[in-house]
């Protein structure tokens, strides 16, 4: 950190206009990414579920009612979607984990603009 106050000296003048310090930087992964990729992930797998398993014409045995094939994708929509973004984002928790334990020391200048 600088030992030197960026605040203006007499006249107006900053006292360093440049002042450095060490801060500390890590990776994080973007969440808002990983949760989008879940989402993909269970659309994909609930299209590749509803076209592997031919439902039948017969009724539901609970509801005593035909279901349609975008009616059961629709259902299978509503399990895959937060299964895959819970199963990413549980990827990316891991690797903040892993990977965020590793910090940098970079140095940083600030600038100070006196008008």
């Amino acid at each position: 950190m600088s030992s030197r106050a960026p605040f203006p000296a007499e006249g107006g003048v900053p006292a360093d206009p440049l002042a450095a310090e060490q801060v500390a930087v890590r990776r994080s992964p973007r969440y808002g990414v990983f949760a989008a990729l879940g989402a993909a992930l269970g659309v994909i797998v609930a299209m590749i579920l509803t076209t592997a398993f031919d439902g039948t014409s017969d009724p539901s045995p609970f509801t005593e009612v035909v279901y349609s094939p975008s009616q059961a994708f629709g259902f299978i929509l509503l399990w895959c979607v937060p299964a895959g973004i819970l199963v990413t984002m549980s990827i990316a928790l891991l690797l903040e984990w892993t990977i965020g334990r590793r910090t940098r020391r970079v140095a940083v200048v600030h600038e100070t603009v006196a008008e």
